[in-house]
């Protein structure tokens, strides 16, 4: 059962989850006594991914690509999978991949499992563990067609170096003028700054904050700890922090190693959507916030003394060990 992988990236640099998606796919192909290709669009150094296990590379390059279009992109993925004769197709849980992965496994005649969160748990049957109920509980899922498409949650499995010989193939699919018949004006980029996406820690505000005004500590706390900042949705909707950087189960969801919370009381939608977290820190001058309740670690205090104090140890610890 050959594989096949899509490297997602972004203005030519490969995403994190691409190397997570490599990782994970070089695990299962040892298993089962294969290689692993990767379908790239648009991408740069396409040498990195050899680090994580990578044997072959289909390159796509053009110009009627340098958008995301979920229906021209499955469809590249669909004909590499054909071009590569391949049984298995793993894709990332971005928003571009959730968007396109049931295009894909439609167009591979493909059964589909999202939120997969660890290797397969048997090959015959084919049988993979996923998330389910919004991050509460885990679910055994069988797929029985020829071809499986799997969605990795984010996080889930970790990146490793995996070094391989690799080759690289230019590939230029056959692209349909009509799935490019809906157009992007614009679009809004956060530069130079860590993206929720790729984040391995989010520092995430509320309405404890009173105010975008106090928002630079957040910030200062989270450049030192390298991580993303992120909000609340009733903080986005009063547009102090903008829209891209709301997170929980209406907003974009997280899988970060540690989910830092000021002021956020915990809103279920919230808490659904951060849930996969693995280590969740909240900060509330509310003892029966509810947060506290699904938080690993918890402080009851006014951020305003609380997040400075934080900071300015870590920094002191970052000293040390720089």
């Amino acid at each position: 059962m050959s594989i096949l992988i899509y490297a997602e990236s972004a203005e030519g640099k490969f995403k994190k989850v691409a190397f997570e998606l490599a990782s994970y796919a070089k695990k299962v192909a040892g298993d089962l006594g294969t290689t692993v290709t990767a379908v790239t669009v648009n991408a740069g150094n396409i040498s990195e991914l050899s680090k994580y296990g990578v044997d072959k590379v289909l390159k796509v390059n053009s110009d009627k690509l340098s958008g995301f279009n979920a229906k021209a992109y499955a469809d590249v993925v669909k004909q590499a999978a054909e071009k590569e004769n391949v049984k298995l197709v793993l894709l990332s849980s971005t928003t571009d991949s959730l968007y396109m992965a049931p295009l894909v496994a439609v167009a591979l005649k493909a059964g589909y499992a999202s939120n997969v969160v660890g290797l397969p748990v048997s090959t015959s049957p084919f049988q993979v563990k996923r998330n389910a109920f919004s991050n509460k509980a885990f679910n055994i899922t069988e797929i029985a067609t020829e071809v499986k498409v799997l969605g990795l949650a984010k996080n889930s499995y970790g990146v490793y170096e995996n070094a391989s010989s690799l080759t690289e193939e230019d590939f230029n699919p056959s692209l349909n003028d009509a799935d490019f018949s809906v157009k992007v004006e614009s679009t809004e980029k956060t530069t130079g700054k860590v993206t929720i996406a790729d984040a391995d820690i989010v520092v995430s505000g509320g309405r404890g904050l009173k105010g975008p005004e106090n928002w630079g500590m957040l910030e200062e706390m989270a450049s030192v700890l390298g991580a993303a900042t992120a909000c609340s949705k009733p903080v986005s909707d009063l547009g102090w922090r903008p829209h891209s950087e709301h997170v929980g189960q209406t907003g974009k969801p997280v899988a970060t190693n540690l989910y830092i919370a000021v002021g956020i009381s915990g809103a279920i939608q919230h808490i659904a959507g951060i849930n996969s977290s693995k280590v969740k820190l909240v900060i509330n001058s509310d003892a029966d916030a509810p947060f506290f309740k699904v938080a690993d670690y918890g402080v009851v205090g006014d951020a305003f003394e609380i997040v400075p104090k934080l900071t300015e140890k870590l920094k002191a610890f970052k000293a040390q060990n720089s």
